[in-house]
């Protein structure tokens, strides 16, 4: 689906159903909110006096131009980037000032904040790692010492590689993988770790169209386990997807609700489509 703008509704404060995807019917619990958080560069604004709130379980994603402050404001909720001012909660916690480490500790997991992937291993053995990390100690340094074949049996692991797709690929070096192989193995690796909320900065970026497919597919298996938020830059690639959208322009959020909702609204036909909008309202590209 292709949506174009006008094919969608005006923004209803509160509304998250979407088309094709069953909405968690306990959405509603706040997991993670910002409160007037804002982030300086300089003289620039890059997140101006943001509000925000993720819900237990929801499907959620944010967009927005470039220079419109989606990923400077996805620092600020990881704990990458300190704010200059406001609060961030985690399920009522203030963690303003906790350290991304800690964060993930806490069961927010952002795909590059693992130990990254190690190329020069093999894909199971990738989620290995992972699977020690999450469940057994914090520090890798112990399975070096030992043998990392007592793990690869586990049933988790045997679950994480037929859930995505990579059983033909477990005995494969990392640096062999195709781009979206690999994407697909660090989101399995984020979701071994057993996260409350899934963040996902620009997944699909540089991915085939089929890449994508398989990417959202894996992930779409995920959805009403855990919360997942995704940032990116082009609202087509993920509309299907999300259950609910908002919208960034020059550090403020000019819309939330779902796609359908968000598109139509008249700020984001301005800023991101960069459609005038009649006064009355009116629509002249359905004309």
């Amino acid at each position: 689906m292709s949506l174009r703008p006008g094919d969608c509704k005006l923004l209803t404060p509160g509304r998250y159903l979407r088309k094709g995807l069953a909405v968690n019917a306990d959405a509603g619990t706040e997991i993670i909110k910002t409160e007037n958080v804002t982030k300086r560069f300089g003289e620039l604004v890059a997140v101006d006096r943001v509000n925000y709130v993720l819900r237990e379980k929801e499907v959620a994603g944010i967009v927005g131009s470039n220079g419109a402050g989606k990923t400077t404001f996805f620092n600020l909720i990881t704990g990458y980037y300190p704010p200059d001012e406001g609060t961030i909660l985690y399920q009522g916690e203030d963690i303003t000032h906790v350290s991304p480490e800690k964060r993930v500790d806490m069961g927010m997991m952002r795909t590059f904040q693992l130990t990254s992937t190690f190329d020069n291993l093999t894909v199971i053995d990738n989620l290995v790692l992972s699977f020690f990390r999450a469940h057994k100690s914090a520090s890798l340094f112990p399975l070096f010492l030992t043998t990392r074949k007592r793990y690869r049996k586990e049933e988790k692991i045997a679950e994480s590689l037929e859930t995505f797709g990579l059983q033909n690929e477990s005995n494969k070096q990392v640096k062999h993988l195709s781009l979206g192989e690999k994407r697909r193995l660090e989101i399995a690796m984020a979701i071994l770790a057993e996260p409350r909320v899934l963040l996902l900065d620009e997944p699909l970026a540089g991915l085939a169209e089929l890449e994508i497919k398989e990417v959202l597919g894996v992930l779409s298996k995920h959805v009403g386990k855990q919360t997942i938020l995704i940032v990116e830059h082009k609202i087509s690639q993920v509309e299907d997807f999300l259950e609910r959208l908002t919208v960034m322009h020059e550090g403020k959020i000019i819309a939330d609700g779902t796609c359908e909702e968000c598109l139509r609204a008249p700020e984001v036909r301005r800023s991101y489509w960069q459609i005038e909008t009649p006064a009355d309202g009116t629509d002249d590209a359905r004309r």
